[in-house]
């Protein structure tokens, strides 16, 4: 059940990653670049635009899932 809950975790994240990266590289995702970066020189905020977090959720569920794949054997103790 691990291994199923991580694959689907993996593929959400690259997913996600995916549309993000296609986002950042469309004329939407420049010029949401563009005003977010006017706006912060505004007035100092700290905003970040849409693609930036997508591609950060997906990074984080591929490594969600990675670990999950990986450490998340139990291991038992030894017999005595």
């Amino acid at each position: 059940m691990k291994t199923l809950l991580a694959i689907v975790l993996i593929a959400a994240g690259a997913i996600l990653f995916y549309q993000g990266l296609n986002r950042k590289n469309s004329f939407a995702g420049e010029a949401a670049e563009a005003t977010t970066s006017i706006a912060n020189q505004i007035d100092g905020g700290a905003r970040t635009p849409r693609h930036v977090v997508t591609m950060v959720a997906g990074g984080a569920l591929v490594l969600i899932g990675i670990g999950l794949a990986v450490g998340g054997r139990s291991r038992r103790p030894l017999n005595r």
